[in-house]
């Protein structure tokens, strides 16, 4: 109870530095991806990517976001919309894509063959570079550990655009928002840590980064959920929010842990506050996007088994902190 009311207290103080103008802005901004290649693989994709709820309708100008072109005609002058092409073929095809390289986008190069397995480069494929991917089917099993991963990241500052208008990258959306939310929430934790150590600083400024870090966190993961709601089509809105405090609850007694530990491990404390507020991020996010999936809050299990990923992953990060700080003694 105390700590649905901490998270309760931290949602009316932060409440008002929440940006709803700025969520709605974003969920409309334009972004085109370009389709070519095989005329039937480019039909299937394009039908897979504006597909979607049967109760949820697409937003009118969700079609208008998947241009088919032909490479060797295509204009890149005043393009500027264009935040990826991808390229559709079987195996044997061996397509000239040089023309769309002068667009400076990641162009993706999609092979279709049934024997094959799913593969692709382990990271986004540099502006105007083709990455090469193999998938033995069009589908949303095969699309969303490679592609669908990268295609997000190749859409940065439209993500939340990308998920309102194309459902099926929704999950890879809520992902990359909750990672890009959880760093801002590192580097707000560290800082405050490192205040927190200072001499004379520590002492003037720490209670105030103390509290400041909390507020600033809360903040944090509350954008991020009117961020992945909106990726999931619904409106901002505030009042909703409340619905949703039991995932914030859970985080809040990460971040006094937190606290806590900063005051007893002088270094180390530094790294686990802010592996912490990264860890405790992640499973704001994660929560949300299940809650929006599915419509119900985490059983007690599923929570458990997140809970435990991210406390390893915490671990791990502040080992390899105090290991880096102590290889520089």
């Amino acid at each position: 109870m105390a700590t649905a009311m901490g998270a309760r207290d931290l949602f009316r103080m932060v409440r008002h530095s929440l940006d709803v103008r700025s969520v709605h802005a974003h969920a409309h901004r334009p972004f085109r991806f370009l389709l070519c290649g095989d005329p039937s693989l480019v039909t299937e994709l394009r039908g897979l990517l504006l597909s979607g709820p049967s109760d949820e309708p697409l937003p009118a100008d969700a079609a208008s976001c998947l241009e088919t072109i032909f490479p060797h005609t295509f204009a890149a002058n005043g393009a500027t919309d264009v935040r990826a092409v991808i390229f559709l073929g079987r195996r044997g095809d061996s397509p000239n894509l040089e023309p769309l390289q002068a667009l400076r986008v990641p162009i993706f190069a999609v092979t279709v063959d049934a024997d094959g397995p799913v593969s692709g480069p382990p990271s986004l494929p540099a502006p105007g570079g083709v990455g090469e991917y193999g998938v033995p089917a069009l589908t949303r099993e095969a699309l969303r550990n490679r592609l669908f991963t990268h295609l997000v990241e190749s859409a940065r500052g439209v993500e939340i655009a990308v998920g309102r208008r194309l459902p099926p990258l929704r999950e890879s959306v809520a992902a990359k928002l909750t990672r890009d939310a959880a760093n801002n929430a590192l580097k707000v934790a560290v800082a405050s840590a490192v205040v927190d150590h200072v001499p004379v600083l520590g002492v003037v400024l720490g209670a105030v980064a103390s509290a400041g870090d909390m507020v600033a966190i809360t903040g944090i993961q509350t954008m991020l959920m009117l961020h992945v709601e909106a990726a999931y089509g619904r409106d901002p809105d505030v009042q909703r929010i409340w619905q949703l405090l039991p995932v914030i609850g859970g985080g809040f007694g990460w971040r006094t842990l937190a606290r806590e530990l900063v005051g007893f491990v002088p270094v180390a404390g530094i790294a686990i506050k802010g592996a912490i507020a990264y860890a405790g991020t992640i499973v704001v996010g994660e929560g949300v996007t299940f809650f929006m999936e599915h419509g119900t809050h985490m059983s007690k299990g599923q929570a458990a088994q997140i809970y435990e990923r991210t406390k390893n992953d915490t671990l791990r990060f502040a080992r390899d902190f105090v290991s880096k700080i102590r290889n520089k003694e």
